[in-house]
């Protein structure tokens, strides 16, 4: 599940991937807009800005806005960010593995080859999910 504060972070990101190139957005209207409390939104676009999803001017005209193309962020991005592994256990986890303490021996856990297969099909699912797919959609 979407903690929300990875859903406000995807909301944010697709208001600003709707503005792509076309100039800032200050973080009044996009919490104005996306329904969004502004004190967690500068939270969450200081971190998408940690991260280098976004860049921020100060000034008239200042802003916030995307560093990348919408095609490039998708939501498996934002999820790993705000709330870690897409895996559903350590074991499985492409950039969060850690060795299960009540398993004996991975080759032969007969969970591990089902949860493997879940979580390529989410990751997938999340990967072709870009900024870009949700402003079409």
């Amino acid at each position: 599940m979407l903690s929300k504060k990875c859903k406000y972070a995807l909301k944010a990101m697709v208001c600003l991937a709707r503005n792509y190139q076309k100039g800032n957005l200050t973080t009044g209207f996009i919490a104005e807009k996306e329904n969004i409390p502004k004190k967690f939104l500068e939270q969450i676009l200081l971190e998408l800005k940690r991260w280098k999803l976004v860049n921020s001017k100060q000034g008239i005209g200042g802003g916030y806005y995307l560093l990348k193309n919408p095609t490039e962020v998708n939501l498996a991005d934002l999820y790993r960010i705000f709330d870690g592994p897409i895996a559903l256990t350590p074991c499985v986890s492409i950039n969060y593995y850690e060795k299960c303490d009540d398993c004996l021996d991975e080759a032969t856990c007969y969970l591990r080859k089902q949860l493997i297969e879940i979580r390529d099909k989410t990751r997938e699912s999340m990967i072709e999910a870009t900024l870009d797919s949700f402003i079409k959609d």
